[in-house]
């Protein structure tokens, strides 16, 4: 049987809603979309660029703890609030996942919070 592990980063969201950053399946691991907010502090920026900064910094946070980096991502799913922000961010993402060219899906929908501009869910494969 595959083991399975939750990994939570501190976010007040994560024990409100009853969810993990992230679930570690065997040599899965699947990250839960991720916003931009810094969780030391519960606070976000307001650029949509900052946002996708700090949402990956969260993401390989939890990457790290699985025993990933970016560059074991194979699937990102970029979900934004207006498809405006969606090229401002592409220096962003490109930085983190140029190197493993993951599968990738945007889409344009209404998030939880007006202060959220963007959400990021990654899975990726441990290959160490």
């Amino acid at each position: 049987m595959a083991e399975r592990r939750t990994i939570l980063s501190g976010s007040t969201f994560e024990e409100q809603i009853g969810y993990a950053r992230a679930v570690v399946h065997g040599d899965h691991v699947y990250v839960s979309g991720t916003t931009g907010f810094d969780y030391t502090t519960m606070t976000i920026a307001d650029d949509v660029a900052a946002q996708a900064e700090q949402s990956l910094r969260n993401i390989t946070a939890a990457l790290a703890e699985a025993g990933c980096t970016a560059a074991d991502v194979v699937r990102v799913r970029y979900y934004l609030t207006d498809r405006a922000d969606f090229a401002p961010c592409w220096p962003v993402f490109r930085r983190y996942f140029a190197g493993a060219r993951p599968a990738a899906t945007m889409l344009v929908c209404g998030l939880a919070d007006p202060r959220m501009k963007l959400e990021i869910e990654v899975d990726a494969r441990r290959t160490r």
